[in-house]
């Protein structure tokens, strides 16, 4: 017998549908379990995708494409860098030494810790800084003074600006090193800085950073050739890790070379953790549905049994047998994950084209980024498992004989 004839009857037995039967009710359950279960797995891995692009976006700004730091010290000498080596690299952009300090800023009454950044004017290209300020306007051209606090810090401070348009000014207080304390002596170096603009990028850096350039910072904290680390801004398609390798290599293990991925490690690997055990914990779900399909398939083949004698007459073979209810549980399992598609990516883009769900606390959408490698391996996953559930199915009927038993007893004849 044709093998295609195992595949055109099960569709006919699936599609074939009498009313009030409890066969048709449980495949219809089976269809919906796994076409929930679909829709599940599109709508969380997006909405994880979404998470994992929104975190990107809030630190990607800020954070260079590559820092490096001094292994065992705080602070190290210039000299000990090649900048020449940085400079003529065509894969780099451009660089920033920074020098940061946890300090105290004082306005009025208000107190606050912070951390202070003396940075060169390239890392305000580098940081994107144009597209996160609080207020518009930038430093003069042909000034290279710059100030900037972040938003969370001047809010703290109550920073307000003065008559003239300018914001008021704020007391920086840097503890001095190697200081033995003693009475009557000032533990902190004290300066005073004009505030020009707040900036918004994420928690951490609104609550804690304050922009100087270089020079102000080293002033204030007495340094000399200190830099306590250096930002690296790549060219665009440049492959971060392969030039990360080249420099350390350059400049040896007193030093190490992270990427941003490398730097807030801790939080992409929690956030791809959760999602990982969001799936997992899908997939058991989905298993459970699965128990369902299980069910339609062994009631279709005991409700199919006086069909069968007629087949069987026609030439219909145990192989063709096991091959047709194959093919019934693959079509259920199919059905279900093409409806759970639809409802999934419905879902999806009904939010990202009305923004039904904000963020908590935020007037932000939910982000949902949608991937197609996602959309595949979600249809690899569940059509993989719905066609071992039924293939182990069939095994099973057939391993218990229900087919040779009906074959012995000449009931096909």
């Amino acid at each position: 017998m044709s093998n295609k004839v195992p595949f055109l009857i099960a569709r006919r037995y699936l599609f074939a549908w009498r009313k009030r039967n409890a066969i048709n009710l449980i495949t219809a359950i089976s269809v919906l379990g796994i076409a929930v279960s679909t829709a599940a797995l599109v709508i969380l891995i997006s909405a994880f995708n979404g998470i994992e692009f929104m975190i990107d976006r809030m630190y990607s700004d800020f954070d260079s494409d590559l820092v490096i730091t001094p292994v065992n010290t705080k602070t190290f000498e210039e000299k000990q860098i090649d900048f020449s080596f940085l400079s003529n690299k065509k894969q780099i952009k451009s660089y920033s030494r920074v020098i940061e300090e946890f300090v105290v800023l004082k306005n009025d009454k208000n107190w606050v810790n912070a951390k202070v950044m003396g940075v060169d004017s390239s890392f305000l290209e580098i940081c994107k800084l144009k597209k996160h300020l609080i207020t518009s306007g930038l430093r003069t051209q042909n000034s290279s003074y710059f100030s900037y606090i972040g938003g969370a810090l001047l809010y703290k401070l109550d920073v307000k600006k003065e008559i003239n348009g300018d914001w008021e000014k704020v007391l920086c207080y840097a503890p001095k090193r190697d200081l033995k304390i003693r009475v009557g002596k000032n533990p902190f170096y004290i300066k005073e800085f004009q505030v020009q603009n707040a900036i918004n990028y994420n928690k951490e850096v609104n609550e804690e950073v304050f922009l100087l350039p270089i020079d102000e910072v080293r002033q204030l904290l007495n340094y000399d050739s200190e830099l306590t680390s250096i930002n690296i801004d790549l060219v665009d398609g440049v492959d971060a890790h392969k030039v990360k390798q080249q420099i350390q290599k350059k400049i040896g293990k007193e030093f190490v070379v992270k990427t941003r991925m490398e730097k807030n490690e801790l939080i992409f690997k929690t956030s791809k953790s959760e999602k990982m055990i969001v799936v997992l914990i899908l997939l058991f779900v989905f298993v459970l549905s699965s128990f369902n399909l299980v069910s339609s398939i062994t009631m279709m083949f005991a409700e199919k049994t006086k069909n069968l004698v007629i087949l069987t007459g026609m030439g219909l073979t145990k192989n063709n047998i096991v091959a047709l209810f194959f093919f019934v549980g693959f079509l259920i399992s199919l059905i279900g994950v093409l409806l759970g598609l639809f409802l999934g990516y419905s879902v999806c883009f009904f939010q990202l084209w009305k923004s039904v769900l904000m963020m908590p606390g935020t007037s932000e959408p939910f982000p949902i980024v949608l991937k197609l490698l996602d959309a595949i391996y979600i249809i690899s996953v569940v059509v993989l498992l719905t066609i071992i559930f039924s293939f182990l199915t069939v095994r099973f009927l057939v391993r218990r004989r229900f087919v040779d038993g009906l074959l012995k007893n000449n009931i096909f004849q």
